[in-house]
């Protein structure tokens, strides 16, 4: 008889964690911290993992040493990730959760803004580069995306991020002309693509900063053309 209690589904960037029934190895968090606590030690695991990163890359990354490290258990690591790609799967689906927020509280809530300001945040925020209030990213992480992702899983943060973006559109109440939402999704997609462009390129922070403006003020211009038509 099947179980009547299920584990909630994890989330991660990508494919399940645990061997499956060919034996392969899947590589999704086992589980997601509910309580304070729990979201507190995941935190510690992702800081740890980051510096382990950026001291010796991917290589260098064990689920021993960022146990170790950040002073969690390894049992208690292994609750919730079973190996280090399952980690790298939370750690990026973590990033895409920070940018959604940021996005709600930094872009979409603030009162009174002029919707000049509103889209300027949008492309700023979603553009950033590791910078900020935004995780560190970079592009070898990007580039061992495909080890933890599959198309769905690109295609469900697309639709997260350009829903967010459409609900930023609609929270510019001023703009004299709202364009639909494949338009926004059309936007966001080019600032999306530019971002992890440059990150393959490895641009420096002057490099980043150009775009970032260049990028803001197009947004903006095409939105004024479109509302003047």
């Amino acid at each position: 008889m099947p179980s009547l209690y299920r584990r909630r589904p994890a989330v991660g960037f990508g494919k399940s964690a645990g061997p499956d029934a060919a034996g392969k190895t899947r590589i999704k968090p086992l589980k997601r911290p509910r309580q304070a606590r729990a979201k507190f030690t995941v935190q510690a695991i992702y800081d740890t993992f980051v510096r382990i990163w950026r001291a010796a890359g991917w290589q260098g990354v064990t689920t021993r040493a960022v146990a170790m490290e950040s002073g969690v258990s390894i049992g208690t690591l292994y609750e919730y990730f079973p190996n280090k790609e399952a980690l790298l799967s939370g750690y990026v689906r973590h990033c895409v959760e920070v940018l959604l927020d940021a996005i709600e509280t930094e872009v979409i809530r603030p009162a009174g803004l002029a919707w000049e300001e509103r889209v300027d945040r949008l492309v700023r925020v979603t553009g950033s580069l590791g910078t900020g209030s935004q995780p560190y990213f970079d592009a070898a992480m990007l580039q061992l995306e495909n080890v933890i992702a599959e198309p769905k899983h690109h295609r469900r943060v697309f639709e997260e991020l350009s829903d967010k973006w459409i609900k930023a559109v609609d929270a510019c109440t001023d703009l004299p002309a709202r364009p639909d939402p494949a338009a926004v999704r059309n936007l966001f997609a080019l600032v999306w693509g530019g971002k992890r462009y440059l990150l393959l390129l490895d641009a420096d922070d002057a490099a980043q900063a150009r775009w970032s403006d260049d990028t803001a003020q197009m947004c903006v211009a095409w939105l004024h053309l479109r509302s003047a038509r």
